[in-house]
């Protein structure tokens, strides 16, 4: 490795923008159509789904293993790091510990969302025995919002978690593409740097925003919203069904998230949910 650091230092400061930054971007956006409505958020996922089974390919080539090379060469390079942020104060020298730092925060905070969202695997055995009793796998792509709204509000600490980790990974892309720029030679004069500072900067805000945008409109539905949201859902999965557009897939729906909540009530929830719990009183 090095023999080859020139090339690998180079191909990781490429992965952290394409394709890694580059998805981050799309992402945040297409999650920020939920403060559009439910429906803007859920015709966005169905589009992203409409490639079927080459989804999992996708992901893998171009999000997974790109994540996966950035952060673990990242690692790499942070054990040979020498911050001295500590010494002396300067701007370049906070940002270069900062970058540091995020990108740990980041890399905790992606493998945390996608086992609270997705569950890592979806072999049943994982998702049922062991995914879903640690909160995980919570999100249901056919019911997009409102399952994204629950996950979201199961704890009062997860949306602060979120926050912390969505800025982490936008200051890291932000303050990534500065760097990036000076690694390939994009700005190397003292003018170009500026223009480089001031377009980073509007770039991290505006991304921040629209990334906290679409968080806190998650984490403030309320239990009607969520309602209304998840009827909503339905109704377009159902005409999507109607119209040929999809075929059932129980298991992209929340009804698959309900009723592995039933099957795991204990016995004596069971027996307060008896028949003659819900029968009306009778008059004596």
């Amino acid at each position: 490795m090095a023999r080859n650091e020139f090339l690998l230092r180079r191909l990781h400061s490429l992965s952290g923008i394409i394709p890694v930054g580059a998805y981050m971007v799309v992402h945040l956006l297409v999650n920020a159509r939920t403060a559009d409505s439910p429906a803007a958020f859920q015709a966005s996922v169905y589009q992203i789904h409409s490639i079927g089974r080459l989804l999992p390919v996708v992901e893998w080539v171009f999000i997974f293993i790109p994540i996966l090379f950035h952060a673990i060469y990242g690692v790499m390079i942070l054990r040979q790091s020498q911050p001295n942020s500590g010494t002396y104060r300067y701007a370049s020298n906070v940002r270069y510990t900062l970058q540091r730092a995020t990108g740990m925060i980041a890399f905790a905070f992606i493998a945390w969302h996608v086992f609270h969202m997705h569950g890592w695997l979806h072999a049943d055995w994982w998702t049922h025995g062991v995914a879903q009793r640690m909160y995980g796998h919570m999100f249901r792509p056919y019911n997009a919002t409102s399952t994204a709204a629950e996950a979201i509000q199961i704890s009062a600490i997860v949306p602060l978690l979120y926050a912390i980790g969505v800025l982490s990974c936008v200051f890291h892309l932000a303050n990534g593409i500065w760097t990036f720029g000076i690694t390939w030679g994009l700005w190397v004069t003292p003018k170009t740097q500026r223009r480089a500072d001031w377009f980073c900067l509007a770039f991290g805000i505006i991304l921040g925003l629209v990334g906290l945008t679409s968080l806190g409109r998650l984490a403030t539905m309320s239990k009607d919203e969520i309602k209304a949201a998840r009827i909503s859902e339905d109704k377009l999965y159902q005409s999507k069904l109607a119209s040929g557009e999809l075929t059932d897939m129980p298991h992209k729906r929340a009804e698959a998230k309900d009723s592995a909540a039933e099957s795991d009530a204990s016995p004596a929830e069971e027996q307060t949910k008896s028949p003659a719990a819900d029968e009306p009183a009778k008059a004596n």
